[in-house]
């Protein structure tokens, strides 16, 4: 849809199933996952500008033309698997660092 950046959702994921709350009344197992999110999001901005899709990419896959666009330009290889590859390593410096 062009929105967040899924290499950035499913680091946000795999951050709530780390340090999520598994009770309700677990505040701070929610500040810590906040908190790691925030910092995710702040490094991954720092390296790309951006956390939103369309804005990454240059292009708007929610559109038939964009889609087509991102395929012509084979925008997978030349640029979603570095962002993937970016936000697995962020999120190993944060995981290496939350100990």
């Amino acid at each position: 849809m062009g929105e967040t950046c899924g290499a950035v959702t499913g680091a946000m994921m795999a951050i709530g199933l780390k340090h999520g709350k598994a009770r309700a009344d677990d505040h701070e197992a929610r500040e810590k996952t906040y908190h790691h999110v925030k910092e995710f999001i702040n490094k991954f901005i720092a390296k790309h500008q951006s956390i939103v899709c369309r804005e990454l990419i240059d292009c708007d896959m929610s559109t038939h033309k964009g889609l087509q666009d991102f395929k012509d330009r084979n925008l997978a290889e030349t640029h979603c698997i570095r962002f993937v590859k970016d936000a697995a390593g962020i999120l190993e410096e944060i995981f290496l660092s939350s100990k």
